[in-house]
């Protein structure tokens, strides 16, 4: 059974780099045709996509969030990593790794391909 785990600093001062990890059980992330995305939400407002890494390692990212976003893998942990540079109170957001049978920002209804979540981990950007 597929397993995602988000974890990280729960607090962050402004100017600073965000680190998250996503640790996958039950798949390895290099194998199948799957992508593994960042996603956040913030205070009020919907899902937001930040950027995926392929199964082949290929990465992907929000054009608003480029600048800023680094996603990388460590296949020896089968690990996800995400790195936001910069961060500012606009950043304080719930993250989420998800998986997705193919490329898709779409990440909710119901012709999003996303099937397989973490619970999310909740980052602050507070001085």
């Amino acid at each position: 059974q597929v397993q995602v785990q988000e974890s990280g600093p729960g607090l962050v001062k402004p100017w600073q780099t965000l680190s998250l990890t996503c640790t996958v059980s039950g798949v390895s992330i290099a194998t199948g045709l799957y992508y593994w995305s960042w996603i956040r939400q913030s205070p009020g407002k919907g899902l937001e996509w930040m950027g995926v890494i392929s199964y082949s390692g290929s990465t992907y990212y929000a054009p608003h969030l480029k600048s800023r976003t680094s996603i990388a893998r460590d296949l020896s942990k089968n690990q996800i990593t995400l790195q936001l540079l910069s961060v500012a109170p606009e950043d304080t957001a719930v993250y989420y790794c998800a998986r997705a049978r193919y490329f898709s920002t779409v990440v909710s209804g119901p012709t999003s391909p996303y099937d397989y979540w973490g619970q999310g981990t909740q980052v602050t950007v507070s001085s």
